[in-house]
C-alpha cells in the first residue's frame, strides 16, 4: 500500500480510532509511533547553524583599536571602518561559518569590543 492511501485513510479516522491504532503499533512493533515522531525535530534543532553573523554590539572604550581590526576583517577603508564601528551595532561580517565567525569574535574581543555571533 502506497504511503498516500495509508494518510488518505487516517484522515478518516476518528482521534479515538487512532489512539487504538497508535496501541496496536505498540504492542505489533515494540515501538512507540509518537516517541519517533517527536525524536526527529529535536535532532534538527540540535544541528548548528552553517552560517552566521558577526554584529558588532559596542566598541568598548578604546575604539581605534577596534576599527584596526574591523579594517582588517573586511577591506573597508579608515573612514568606512570607523563609520560601521560608529554605527554600532553593526554586522561586520555575515553569512560566514560558525568557525570563522569565532575567529573573528576573538579578534573584536582581543581589540576591546562587544561581539554577538547569530
Amino acid at each position: 500500500m502506497e504511503n498516500s492511501k495509508i494518510i488518505e485513510a487516517l484522515k478518516e479516522k476518528t482521534l479515538l480510532e487512532l489512539k487504538d491504532l497508535v496501541d496496536l503499533m505498540k504492542e505489533e512493533f515494540g515501538v512507540d509511533p509518537s516517541a519517533v515522531a517527536a525524536a526527529a525535530p529535536a535532532e534538527a534543532a540540535n544541528d548548528e547553524p552553517s552560517e552566521v553573523t558577526v554584529t558588532l554590539v559596542n566598541h568598548g572604550q578604546k575604539k581605534i583599536p577596534v576599527i584596526k581590526v574591523v579594517r582588517s576583517l573586511t577591506g573597508l577603508g579608515l573612514k568606512d571602518a570607523k563609520k560601521l564601528v560608529d554605527s554600532a551595532p553593526a554586522a561586520i561580517k555575515e553569512d560566514i561559518s560558525p568557525e570563522e565567525a569565532e575567529d573573528i569574535k576573538s579578534q573584536l574581543e582581543e581589540a576591546g569590543a562587544e561581539v554577538e555571533v547569530k
